[in-house]
């Protein structure tokens, strides 16, 4: 092993070795796969009509994006929706009900406008709101999200009062919507009037997947850095037992010839 050929030998295996090695390496990188990457589809505002048609299901990736869209608020619709998480506290959302136009046919959608701790702020900026809609066009800018499922009200409550925010419910509470479309999702405003918080609304993470070919490419990559330095501990031991073969012979026949003479 310490003849120069075979140092020079094991020097291009590590070499080989480690040329596999960093391709081992670069493929199990591209196995996973994140979805965190520098400019997310869904932080661009587009207009909401763009990605969601009212009256239908929202896809999946358009859930959590940022869209705009203009109307006017529909007086009396303010409400409050109980049991809403805000930055891992519990309280209540005000809601709205924006109209996109003034022809019966234009779509509606709800609106979240802001976060309130306590009950009496919530109440009180809805009632000021119904007693006082802005009537001039407005546009609201936010994150779309998809309609919860609506909760039946237990024995008792108030069968008005929601806890989630479901469109479904929203229809049977706000008047005049028999016929009128509306989107099948709601908008969380990225800004809330005073007093309210704003809602936090972070974008929806997709988690990492694993392209597993990759990983048995990797896999393949390390074996094939394995195999070249033993390829070359082969090469040497093969050589080892033909050198050590040959002086058994060599000796073997000197012993020979010295009996015959």
């Amino acid at each position: 092993m310490l003849q120069p050929r075979w140092i020079a030998m094991l020097l291009l295996a590590l070499l080989v070795s480690g040329a596999f090695a960093w391709l081992g390496q670069w493929q199990l990188a591209r196995a996973v796969v994140s979805s965190e990457t520098v400019e997310k589809p869904t932080e661009s505002v587009v207009g909401l009509e763009t990605v969601a048609t009212p009256g239908e299901p929202l896809r999946d990736v358009v859930v959590g994006q940022l869209v705009e869209v203009e109307g006017t608020w529909v007086a009396g619709d303010f409400l409050v929706v109980t049991e809403r998480v805000n930055l891992g506290a519990t309280g209540y959302w005000v809601a709205g009900h924006l109209s996109t136009g003034n022809d019966p046919e234009d779509p509606a959608v709800a609106v979240a406008l802001g976060w309130a701790e306590d009950r009496d702020t919530a109440d009180r900026v809805a009632a000021e709101l119904n007693a006082d809609p802005d009537a001039s066009v407005v546009t609201i800018t936010g994150r779309l999200n998809a309609s919860q499922g609506p909760e039946v009200p237990d024995d008792g409550e108030d069968p008005f009062e929601l806890s989630t925010m479901s469109v479904a419910a929203l229809i049977n509470i706000w008047p005049d919507m028999a016929e009128r479309p509306i989107y099948n999702g709601y908008v969380v405003a990225a800004d809330a009037p005073d007093p309210l918080t704003t809602i936090d609304a972070p974008a929806v993470e997709q988690g990492t997947t694993v392209n597993w070919l990759n990983v048995f490419y990797a896999i393949e990559w390390v074996v094939f850095a394995g195999f070249a330095i033993f390829l070359w501990y082969r090469l040497v031991k093969d050589s080892w037992e033909r050198e050590h073969e040959e002086r058994e012979l060599a000796a073997g026949l000197g012993t020979e010839t010295g009996r015959v003479e």
